[in-house]
């Protein structure tokens, strides 16, 4: 699994850009994320699925509320990072508010999830393949800070705890 210290891996994920602009196209983005993170501090938090009960009612929303405060905190972009399609996630992404706040980072053949060794198996529940719920700080592609969630929880990877990190972290 990553750890503090690490790099994050080589990869891509998707985003649903419905806007024309930056040298995005409409529809599904590939972002490379050495790229994407150089330079950056990103809060980025992942999560089992779009829609789904905690991640739609706590989690998507703690970041959205507390994105004026994350901001100030010196965090560049937030991603929220699930093993969905690019199509899902942009549709997520609308219900929930998180245009211009979050980005809605898709993980679709759960290459990121495993690369960071932060799966988790819903095969019984009939999901399949998912991401563990957690989140990260991330500076220039470096975990500076890590919390990952046990099974069926929801203490440790929201937006106050990632908040307070980059508080005391990016001084």
């Amino acid at each position: 699994m990553i750890q503090v210290g690490d790099k994050l891996p080589a990869g891509s994920l998707q985003e649903f850009i419905e806007v024309e602009g930056n040298g995005c196209t409409l529809g599904p983005n590939t972002f490379d994320i050495q790229k994407s993170t150089a330079g950056k501090t990103i809060a980025l938090f992942g999560l089992p699925g779009a829609f789904t009960p905690t991640c739609s009612a706590k989690h998507v929303p703690g970041y959205v509320e507390r994105y004026d405060q994350l901001r100030a905190a010196g965090i560049d972009e937030i991603w929220c990072v699930s093993v969905n399609d690019a199509f899902v996630m942009g549709a997520w992404g609308r219900d929930q508010h998180t245009a211009g706040k979050v980005r809605m980072m898709a993980d679709g053949s759960a290459e990121f999830a495993k690369a960071t060794g932060l799966t988790l198996d819903l095969t019984a529940r009939g999901l399949g393949l998912r991401s563990n719920r957690y989140s990260m700080l991330v500076v220039d592609g470096v975990v500076k800070a890590l919390n990952v969630e046990g099974p069926g929880k929801f203490e440790v990877s929201d937006a106050g705890t990632l908040l307070a990190q980059a508080g005391q972290l990016l001084k």
